[in-house]
């Protein structure tokens, strides 16, 4: 029998945390059921990077189908970029983009300071055998999967995950496109960012949860979900990574917390969480209004709502 959740301090406890902090919406769900919202379920916010974790869906159900083979190499799809990558480089797979293992450490457009400060020297690791956070690779592979389904990433989220989930809020059409393809300077590759409701993305999390399936219909293949959930690399404080996925390792992945091992989430900038627990049979979404400049939760404040949540 799954533990029910219930926080130290009670939900009140919660509630105050939330107060106190720049949450703008956290649902806690347990066994399917809503167990604590705080507050608009409907706002559709920016989900940053959270938008890897959607496109690895995407990869899974093409890669399923036959229309995308991981092995390819870019070189064998022709993919570049303005400095123009070397033959080494080019010899990095679509699975090493995938697992954030390409050795490929051109300026990327929509990163954030963190992860240009983490990033290697250009050309100091060969393909698959340094792990680093890298938009490059993620950019990237949003260019292979429209240039071999030509599909739109968001039409194909639209069609093949939203709507399948039910999802309530999200649109994709003349009057409102909520993801979009965006362009820089630093970059061939555009980003592809995503807003979603809090009750949309905990759909979402839910159908990894339930390892793919929704209502009797398998949306994703299950042994895509446990591939992406296994950890092909350690990311020290931060847990380790899958296909565009952060998990916990042996309890790690926030400072002041120990998540149930096989716990997993998507993450995006400012304090956009989707965190699934198998072992609780839960899913934790928590948002933040970042089109409001300096509005944001860090990891440090999200490992101590989850240690209230989880103690």
């Amino acid at each position: 029998m799954t533990q029910p959740l219930m926080p130290r301090d009670g939900w009140e406890g919660l509630l105050r945390l939330c107060d106190r902090s720049h949450c703008d919406a956290l649902l806690v769900i347990q066994g399917g059921k809503n167990l604590f919202e705080y507050g608009d379920m409907q706002q559709r916010f920016l989900c940053h990077s959270m938008r890897k974790s959607f496109l690895s869906a995407l990869i899974g159900i093409q890669v399923a189908q036959g229309n995308i083979d991981l092995s390819l190499t870019l070189a064998e799809l022709d993919i570049d970029d303005h400095d123009p990558l070397s033959e080494v480089e080019r010899s990095a797979t679509l699975y090493d983009l995938l697992i954030a293992r390409s050795g490929i450490f051109h300026p990327a457009h929509y990163e954030t300071p963190w992860m240009t400060r983490i990033k290697p020297p250009r050309h100091s690791q060969p393909p698959g055998c340094h792990w680093s956070y890298n938009n490059w690779d993620f950019n990237a592979l949003g260019t292979a999967y429209r240039q071999l389904t030509g599909l739109d990433i968001h039409q194909a989220f639209l069609e093949q995950i939203a709507q399948p989930l039910g999802m309530e809020d999200f649109r994709y059409d003349p009057e409102r496109r909520d993801g979009w393809l965006e362009t820089g300077e630093k970059s061939r590759h555009a980003a592809y960012p995503f807003r979603l409701s809090t009750r949309d993305l905990a759909r979402f999390g839910q159908l990894y949860l339930q390892n793919g399936g929704w209502n009797g219909q398998q949306i994703l293949p299950a042994s895509w979900v446990r591939r992406s959930l296994m950890p092909y690399s350690d990311a020290g404080d931060r847990g380790a990574y899958g296909y565009m996925w952060w998990l916990a390792r042996q309890g790690i992945a926030f400072p002041g917390c120990e998540l149930p091992i096989g716990s997993f989430f998507a993450y995006g900038a400012g304090g956009h969480y989707c965190l699934v627990m198998p072992a609780l049979d839960a899913v934790v979404i928590h948002r933040v209004n970042t089109d409001i400049p300096e509005r944001s939760v860090n990891r440090f404040q999200f490992g101590r709502l989850l240690d209230l949540l989880l103690s």
